[in-house]
Parts: C-alpha cells; sequence; structure tokens
C-alpha cells in the first residue's frame, strides 16, 4: 500500500476509534459489553450458526479496529488475538477487554505485514468482519498471509460486505445505482466524509480515505490460489450497517435490509475455506 494511501487511512482510523468506543451509548455501544459478560456483537451472532464450536481454537481476528467481533469470539471459547493497523484501534481495544475482563491480546500491525508480527501456520481460525478487504489495494496479498497464518487443517471465516454493495452510489437515494468498480483496480476510490458510519458525538477530522474494491471472483481465486479450499459461501440480502441511506429497514437481531427492493441484490456474504491437514 502506497504511503500517501495507508497514512491517510490510519489517521482516520485513529480518529473513529474513540469514538466508535464511547461509553455513552453512542459509536459501536460497548457499554453493554462491559456490562454483559455474554453479549456477542451483531456480526458474530448473525453468523453463529455457521461459524461453528470455535471452543479451544488459537484465532486471530485481522483488522480488528476496536475489538467487539475479537471479544465475542473469545467469549465463543476461543484463544484469541486482534490485530490492528491503528494504534488507537488497538488501545481502545485493550481498555475495552480490561473493562469487560475478556483475556483477549492485540497486535498493532498493518495485516500485509502479519507474518512478520504473528506466528506462523499457527492459527486454527483466521477471522474477518465487515468493511475490512476493502481497505486492502491488492486481494491475492492478503490471501497470501491468510494462508500463511494458518495451521494445517485450519479455516478462514469471513463476513464482508459484499462488492455488488461496495459498486452502489449511496448518495443516490431513489434507487440503486452501480457507479463504482466492481473490480479492483490499481488506483483507489477516494473520499472525503467527516461522518462515520454509526453515530458519533464528534465529526472526524482526518477526513480522506481510500478503498479498493475486489470481485467476488478475485477474492475466492485468490484464497483457492493460496492454497486453500471454498468450504462455504453463502451471499445475504441484509448488512449489520444502513450501507443504502434512506432505502434501508432495520430488522431485528441489527441487519439492515433494502425496503422496497428486497432481494435484487447481494448486500454480504459470508465465506469459510479452510487449509489442507
Amino acid at each position: 500500500m502506497t504511503n500517501e494511501y495507508f497514512a491517510a487511512n490510519q489517521a482516520n482510523w485513529d480518529d473513529r476509534a474513540p469514538l466508535h468506543a464511547a461509553r455513552d451509548g453512542s459509536g459501536y455501544g460497548v457499554q453493554e459489553f462491559i456490562d454483559a459478560p455474554t453479549a456477542l456483537s451483531d456480526v458474530v451472532r448473525f453468523d453463529l450458526p455457521r461459524l461453528g464450536d470455535i471452543a479451544g481454537k488459537r484465532a486471530v481476528h485481522l483488522q480488528c479496529h476496536i475489538g467487539t467481533d475479537t471479544i465475542s469470539l473469545s467469549r465463543l471459547g476461543a484463544f484469541v488475538t486482534g490485530l490492528d493497523f491503528s494504534g488507537e484501534s488497538v488501545a481502545e481495544a485493550r481498555r475495552l477487554a480490561a473493562d469487560s475482563g475478556d483475556n483477549v491480546s492485540f497486535v498493532q500491525s498493518d495485516v500485509l505485514e502479519a507474518l512478520s508480527v504473528l506466528p506462523n501456520a499457527a492459527f486454527d481460525l483466521v477471522f474477518t468482519g465487515v468493511g475490512a478487504i476493502c481497505w486492502l489495494p491488492n486481494i491475492r496479498e492478503w490471501a497470501g498471509v491468510v494462508a500463511g497464518l494458518l495451521a494445517p487443517g485450519g479455516s478462514l471465516f469471513i463476513r464482508e460486505a459484499h462488492p455488488i454493495l461496495w459498486a452502489m452510489d449511496e448518495s443516490l437515494t431513489d434507487d440503486l445505482f452501480l457507479r463504482f468498480p466492481y473490480f479492483e483496480h490499481t488506483e483507489p476510490l477516494e473520499w472525503d466524509d467527516e461522518q462515520s458510519y454509526v453515530p458519533t458525538t464528534a465529526a472526524l477530522q482526518s477526513t480522506k480515505t481510500y478503498e479498493w474494491n475486489h470481485s467476488l471472483g478475485e477474492i475466492v481465486t485468490a484464497l483457492i490460489d493460496s492454497g486453500l479450499r471454498i468450504d462455504l459461501l453463502v451471499e445475504h440480502d441484509s448488512v449489520p450497517w444502513e450501507a443504502l441511506p434512506g432505502q434501508m429497514t432495520l430488522r431485528e437481531g441489527g441487519e439492515w435490509a433494502l425496503s422496497e427492493r428486497s432481494g435484487v441484490a447481494p448486500l454480504s456474504y459470508t465465506l469459510r475455506a479452510s487449509k489442507q491437514a
């Protein structure tokens, strides 16, 4: 990743972290994790039937942000390490784990450098959640990192926004419009927005970000070429945030679906892949 893009994205996520980790009900509503020792994030809860029993597994959560999904995996019995490139995110994740009493460790690193800071071929589970891989310029490089982290017989589990959704223009609220690249491009899309995707008590100061889309075929092929086997791929008609403002309805459990055109396009997917034993 070029230094310019990386620095801008890192500054943006450093800005977001304390706002998302607020204890006043805004942001991610993290006070629930402190007050309720069995609380799980909406993202992890949504996929419980597909995730299966992870008790006792060695897990790493890549691009973990402030650690709500990371802590949720720990509460399901896994031994979890979270990794994120934002120092502020890692600091907030550690603070949240300390306040909630969960035994989770966190490491600051660019995800594409994970093999230099984490034990290689050591994890039974590599987990990544919604809104992660759009920050990476090259999906094949990421897939190689995932394969390098997995122990023989281990699995990747990813829930992510669908590349069809990333190609839609959210600023047009009267219908669905495909406007942005579906396939991976060398040059990223540039955004400038002082608002986050959840309610916060202040505007962002570092407003510029750079993102890359990756087609579903590019993601699957990159994983296969890295030596992994695709075990599950499920596309969903919902996402865990209001991705298209004015066109979505909140469902029970924290998922948002299209109101008028429900089911006409995939909005997210769950993928599981495994490394040969």
